[in-house]
């Protein structure tokens, strides 16, 4: 990997950069307030389950797809239709919209353009996945260092904010990071292996729980 996109794909994986990520607790605020999560390791196993089973089946799948050429528009529409919870299709939209403006400014292509384009005309939403395999795509990133680095992101944010929301200590949150390594690593390989059909085949107990962080009396986080 040549050290221009390394450096870029730091950059666009950092916690630093302002996507809103910080907001969002994807399900998990909702496993907290149920008493199911409630410390290191019941939130490592909560992870495990989001990151082999929902981040799998949709963004990871999504952003493959991308890279093999799959009409963006057409990923675009179906993420929106499989995405029941209504806070995690906002969270993807508004993710995915900061990306975009990010991206259009720190990393212009032609690519980027005509997806926000789509954006713009209404044609697309623009969701956070598919902001950031056009971005990485556009930038010469491999397919598996892109889609590797967007599922450890995603794991990160999520562990940062749990963090802060369960609480977990500085130290077990980079425990929980670690452990995570190996279920990012299996993502991968299933992803690889997955087809059309699997586009979206969500854990039900997820997106109930999602959908419940809808009501939910007292929250820290939008989703």
């Amino acid at each position: 990997m040549s050290a221009g996109y390394q450096l870029a794909l730091q950059q666009l994986t950092d916690s630093a950069l302002p996507t809103g990520a910080f907001a969002h607790s994807l399900g998990f605020e909702s496993y907290i307030h149920r008493e199911l999560v409630g410390d290191e390791g019941s939130f490592g196993d909560w992870l495990g389950a989001f990151v082999g089973q929902q981040l799998t089946y949709s963004d990871g799948l999504a952003i493959r797809f991308l890279y093999e050429g799959v009409e963006l528009g057409v990923l675009d529409s179906v993420l929106s239709a499989q995405l029941l919870a209504r806070e995690v299709r906002e969270a993807s939209l508004k993710m995915g919209g900061r990306l975009l403006e990010i991206g259009g400014e720190v990393f212009p292509s032609r690519e980027l353009e005509a997806y926000r384009q789509l954006v713009r005309e209404g044609s697309a939403a623009g969701h956070q996945p598919l902001a950031f395999g056009v971005i990485a795509r556009s930038l010469g990133v491999p397919y598996e260092a892109a889609l590797t680095a967007y599922l450890f992101a995603t794991v990160t944010s999520l562990t940062q904010n749990a963090v802060r929301a369960i609480p977990l200590g500085q130290n077990a949150g980079q425990r929980v990071l670690r452990d995570a390594h190996d279920a990012v690593a299996a993502a991968a390989q299933d992803i690889a292996q997955l087809c059309w059909d699997d586009f979206g085949a969500v854990s039900p107990g997820l997106e109930i729980s999602q959908m419940r962080h809808e009501r939910q009396r007292a929250r820290m986080f939008m989703s």
